[in-house]
């Protein structure tokens, strides 16, 4: 353990950056900068990377340090703060970034913060998870307990931008880029594409889990394409597909009828891109319509209880699935609304921003 001044001071450091401000970006700041990364360009992002990620970082710290039902003393919440606080620590101990050699090394050092970062979701899940069980299962939680979700969705859409923020930093230095793609960000992405592929991942998971899976079919301009963070879609349309594979799966599985497809459209608009995901799968009660979008919350009987190990992406579990790419669909000015009808099926209306000008929304 470090030694009590070192440790002192370095709290105070983290209350110090916390309380500064934070700098947001968008979508099309991120495409223009690096449309030609130059080393000059490379210099100026690092340079703003050095000031900005340990303001956000030591906002994280900050959080984790004050959480209500001692959430904060959890042996998983701990060490995920160890986590942000040597992440501080690494980039404020590294000298000013003036030369192209000074970007280079800056660069692999974030690349291993965002290794040492990988795993945050489900060391934090288990954190809750472990909360969950103190306090009895998920039937009933004590008041207060909002002050958890509202710093978990602060928490993940502060870590979106943090690792969209070094990834974007880190992919512009990629010595062969594939065309029309700037970092991240795929300047040509079609939405029917990244559909068909999430789908036909979703649908193995149900294969392996089930041993059949509903059809999907996706309606849409298959030649329309959009500038956006590819993985980013890619994760929303598989968490929602997956989870009307599942409702549609357990609602035929005993029945001698053919499932009905899920289906995808894609319609482009002016402003918005908007994404619908319908399934005949039976819906949500209007009951637990606002608990999908908590974290301590999943339809799942019995979710997977998660240790060290358990990586595996499974059908169903911590209920992360849906609050989680609402944020993502908030990240870049869209938003993620569910429609049910229950006793028929379920709806979700995936809007992503066409102009990807609006600012990352900071918490």
């Amino acid at each position: 353990m470090a030694s009590e001044p070192v440790a002192r001071a370095v709290a105070e450091e983290v209350a110090r950056w916390g309380a500064m401000r934070q700098t947001g970006v968008s979508l099309r700041y991120m495409m223009e900068f690096g449309a030609r990364p130059t080393e000059r360009t490379l210099l100026l992002a690092a340079q703003f990377l050095h000031k900005e990620l340990p303001i956000r970082i030591a906002r994280r710290a900050l959080d984790l340090e004050s959480l209500p039902f001692g959430l904060s003393s959890k042996p998983a919440i701990l060490k995920v703060r160890d986590w942000y606080v040597d992440s501080f620590r690494d980039i404020r101990s590294f000298p000013e970034v003036r030369s192209k050699e000074d970007e280079l090394a800056f660069t692999q050092m974030i690349k291993m913060i965002r290794v040492r970062h990988t795993n945050v979701v489900p060391t934090i899940a288990l954190g809750v998870q472990q909360l969950k069980k103190d306090l009895g299962g998920s039937k009933k939680f004590p008041p207060g307990i909002d002050e958890i979700h509202q710093f978990l969705d602060r928490f993940y859409m502060s870590r979106i931008g943090i690792r969209m923020l070094i990834g974007q930093h880190v992919a512009l230095h990629d010595p062969d880029p594939e065309p029309g793609v700037i970092g991240l960000i795929n300047t040509k992405m079609s939405p029917m594409t990244v559909a068909r592929i999430a789908s036909e991942d979703a649908r193995a998971i149900c294969m392996r889990e089930y041993g059949s899976a509903p059809d999907v079919d996706i309606y849409g301009d298959p030649d329309f394409t959009f500038p956006y963070v590819t993985p980013h879609l890619h994760l929303m349309i598989f968490e929602l597909v997956k989870n009307s594979l599942r409702a549609v799966q357990e609602r035929y599985m005993n029945s001698d009828k053919h499932a009905p497809p899920v289906r995808i459209i894609v319609a482009d608009g002016a402003e918005d891109v908007t994404i619908k995901i319908s399934d005949e799968g039976g819906g949500i009660p209007r009951s637990g319509l606002s608990r999908i979008f908590t974290y301590l919350y999943s339809t799942a009987e019995n979710p997977p209880d998660l240790d060290e190990h358990n990586e595996g992406v499974t059908m169903a579990g911590y209920g992360y699935g849906i609050p989680i790419s609402r944020l993502y669909a908030r990240y870049f000015g869209g938003d993620l609304q569910i429609i049910s009808m229950e006793g028929y099926g379920t709806d979700a209306y995936l809007h992503l921003s066409r102009l990807g000008d609006s600012e990352e929304p900071l918490p």
